[in-house]
């Protein structure tokens, strides 16, 4: 007798459903912000700039990777810098790499660089120069953000004053030779390691008593770093740096005769400046010389620098007295927009390319190589068939001659070359027309 195995019963396929979240919008993480065309009109003028001074004072350019091990950041930069404290990214790695960092500024990578290299051994004084992005993580506003462009300078291996005052000069003329207006340096000295001991004693006798009126940051400065109190930008405190000791007054002699030079030097080139004694910088590894540079409109310094002789031996290499500067690029650019600075549009072209037909297009094509053969820059607008709407593009770029290609040209192998101010029209043969261009450009 036949034995009946009961089926298993057909499973109900069920459709996955999908769960739709709130709707995505696409934007840049917070205190990020994008570069569009028109700025770089701007940046590349700061760049121009900087190639150009660097090359006259002898610095050579220098890259060092976004990311380096945090503690070059925690030892050069220092632990009490609220960069350290407050601003840096950590980054979190699927290998064992240790605790990695994206640069928050520049001099301490530079520095190992240098000695990393063994540059230190054959380059010196070392003389650098820099651009590229850093990163803070600081609350975003107006001219301050957590990806930033910096550019600037570093010379290793002097103590002469005049290394400090060509530091101020090449910042200086980074930005007076890209058309800022109203330019001045700012510039103190806050002594070494030998005088700078007594001073800091005095101005936490005088902070003493006012600490339950400080803002939250300088009650903790005064415990980590005394010297800070008087870069506090806090309202409540102003009345306190005012009155507190003038730190000019503490310096020894070899701080005073180097103070000194570093004026004297400024004065020879004619470079604007104001002593501010309330003026610190935020970075631990300063000494002697610091200076930032201010221009009319913007209340933010745009650079800053200063000297920093024992950073070097922090980073476990040799004894090394160094100066260095960094500019703020985004903050140069808003001052260069504030300041209405014209910039030379980003287009160079004379001339741009039109075709009606698609035997006229591919003509076009070719013949724009051609012309970047020749190295002549003519512009096209391959998108656009209508006559009309590729003369409105060559208003718009401002070209003056449009060269024009239909399919009778191309039979005949000539181009029509209009002059967009005139409107007169002349015939020249195409195997002429690089030639002739070449001359009108």
């Amino acid at each position: 007798m036949p034995i009946n195995i009961p089926r298993a019963p057909k499973k109900k396929e069920v459709t996955p459903k999908i769960r739709v979240g709130k709707k995505f919008v696409a934007q840049s993480p917070k205190g990020m912000h994008d570069v569009l065309p028109a700025d770089f009109a701007y940046i590349e003028r700061l760049e121009k700039v900087l190639k150009r001074v660097s090359l006259f004072y002898g610095f050579e350019r220098i890259e060092t990777p976004v990311v380096e091990e945090t503690k070059l950041f925690e030892r050069g930069t220092g632990l009490t810098s609220e960069i350290v404290q407050k601003q840096m990214f950590l980054l979190k790695t699927h290998g064992n790499d240790g605790a990695l960092a994206l640069r928050p500024e520049f001099t301490p990578g530079v520095a190992r660089a240098y000695i990393e290299s063994g540059l230190v051994h054959t380059m010196l004084p070392g003389k650098f120069y820099y651009e590229g992005p850093v990163f803070r993580h600081e609350q975003p506003q107006h001219g301050r953000f957590r990806q930033l462009r910096q550019m600037g300078f570093e010379i290793f291996g002097s103590d002469d004053p005049a290394y400090d005052a060509q530091v101020v000069v090449g910042t200086y003329k980074l930005l007076d030779e890209s058309k800022l207006k109203n330019i001045t340096v700012k510039i103190n000295s806050i002594g070494c390691k030998n005088c700078r001991p007594a001073y800091v004693k005095k101005l936490k006798e005088y902070y003493k008593n006012k600490q339950s009126r400080l803002c939250h940051d300088c009650a903790k400065r005064y415990v980590d770093n005394p010297l800070r109190l008087l870069d506090c930008k806090e309202e409540k405190c102003q009345p306190f740096k005012a009155e507190a000791p003038q730190v000019l007054d503490y310096l020894c002699a070899p701080c005073k005769r180097h103070f000194t030079s570093v004026l004297e030097y400024l004065d020879a080139a004619q470079v604007p400046y104001l002593i501010d004694q309330t003026l610190v910088r935020g970075l631990d590894y300063y000494t002697r010389t610091v200076f930032e540079v201010f221009t009319e409109g913007m209340d933010s310094a745009l650079a800053g620098g200063g000297r920093y002789d024992y950073l070097f031996e922090t980073l476990g290499g040799p004894k090394l007295a160094s100066v260095g500067a960094a500019l703020g690029v985004e903050r140069a650019v808003m001052a260069l927009k504030a300041q209405n600075v014209q910039v030379p549009a980003r287009s160079s072209a004379k001339a741009l390319l039109i075709y009606m037909g698609d035997e006229a297009k591919k003509k076009a094509f070719v013949l724009l190589e051609e012309f970047y053969r020749a190295g002549i820059v003519v512009r096209e607008a391959f998108s656009r068939d209508s006559l009309r709407s590729q003369l409105r593009i060559a208003d718009k770029e401002g070209v003056e001659l449009a060269l024009i290609l239909g399919q009778r040209e191309v039979f005949e192998e000539v181009i029509i070359v209009r002059d967009m101010k005139s409107g007169n029209q002349e015939t020249i043969p195409l195997k002429r027309i690089v030639e002739e261009i070449k001359k009108r450009v």
